[in-house]
């Protein structure tokens, strides 16, 4: 592990931002100027450098393509009214990170590379910050295998990156949701806990069956019984059922332990709800929908933040919902936005200011 901070710097020649409209921006597509790279060589993290975002040059061999060995994290930055740059929760994500890494069997980043590199960079390109609203700095942490070598077993070498993306609203609309019953995204003893590449790239056949249905994503369930719901294909789910918010439990380890979702968790306990982390079947909430007890259903994710879901379906049962009329997941939407703008107390130290 490093002992102090050693990044080489190069700067870009001139910004791409003056030919970049920073309204309405889709998510993902734009990235900024620079970018953070580093190499894990002989046990050791090295090549710390921050420089123009430019393509990567790859053997074909290189091992991330053929055995999965690729962790990703997603964060985002945000500029209060006096435009000062803040990132929300990264400690939390630095964590979860080094968690999903020793499941894949990778070295850990050490905090020095991986939250000062990334002020650093978010310093250098805050000009990319998007100062309107559901507009933020989208920061994509990942790693993956580097050994050139076609072998079944843990690489010798890794790469450490961060790239950044302006980014408009992840979702647009209010979403239908489909509730999957065949296929699996995780199980317990696997990898569904950790933010691996392999899970998302997985779940790609059973979102797009569901797409061709009219359907924005898919809430999976267990692998045994397809009955106790888990998450959604990008966002953890939670569930207003009379004065209670309901949300699948960690226990199993098929679930991602979402920033955005403990930070919902802890917004809504505030605002006086009961919060219940636990198993929670299908049948259970098509009963409290029949007797009017299941007043909202949203997502939470880093890229999506609150997404209101207007509509739920299970085989030909479908929950619809008003959202026009929802009064909870607005309001912590809106309590989300404040702190990270700097409109409301942050008296959870979720903010981090970039000098």
């Amino acid at each position: 592990m490093l002992a102090t901070m050693d990044i080489t710097i190069n700067k870009a020649e001139g910004s791409k931002l003056k030919d970049l409209n920073l309204e309405n921006l889709s998510f993902g597509k734009f990235f900024s100027d620079h970018m953070l790279e580093a190499d894990y060589i002989n046990g050791e993290w090295t090549n710390i450098e921050i420089k123009p975002y430019q393509p990567l040059l790859l053997s074909p061999s290189v091992a991330a393509l053929h055995y999965g060995q690729a962790i990703f994290e997603g964060i985002k930055a945000y500029k209060d009214e006096e435009g000062n740059a803040f990132i929300f929760r990264p400690q939390d994500n630095f964590r979860r990170f080094n968690i999903s890494a020793e499941r894949m069997q990778m070295p850990s980043v050490p905090e020095e590379i991986f939250m000062d590199g990334m002020k650093q960079l978010v310093a250098m390109d805050s000009s990319w910050i998007p100062q309107k609203e559901d507009h933020s700095l989208y920061i994509r942490p990942f790693m993956f295998s580097t050994d050139e070598v076609i072998g079944v077993k843990p690489s010798d070498t890794y790469k450490f990156m961060i790239l950044l993306s302006p980014t408009g609203p992840y979702y647009n609309a209010p979403m239908r949701i489909y509730v999957e019953e065949h296929f699996v995204r995780a199980v317990p003893g696997g990898v569904g806990y950790a933010k691996a590449a392999g899970n998302y790239g997985s779940a790609m056949y059973a979102t797009a069956e569901a797409k061709k249905k009219g359907y924005d994503q898919v809430l999976w369930t267990d692998a045994f019984e397809h009955k106790y719901v888990q998450e959604i294909g990008t966002m953890n789910v939670i569930f207003i059922i009379g004065n209670k918010a309901v949300t699948p439990d960690l226990g199993a380890g098929t679930i991602l332990a979402g920033v955005t979702r403990n930070s919902a968790l802890t917004l809504l306990q505030e605002a006086g709800f009961e919060i219940e982390e636990r198993s929670i079947s299908i049948d259970e909430l098509i009963e409290a929908y029949k007797a009017g007890y299941l007043y909202e259903v949203f997502g939470t994710g880093t890229a999506a933040t609150i997404s209101m879901i207007k509509e739920l379906r299970y085989k030909d049962f479908v929950m619809t919902f008003n959202v026009d009329e929802w009064k909870t997941a607005p309001t912590i939407k809106k309590w989300l936005t404040d702190i990270r703008e700097g409109r409301r107390e942050d008296k959870y130290g979720w903010m981090m200011q970039v000098s």
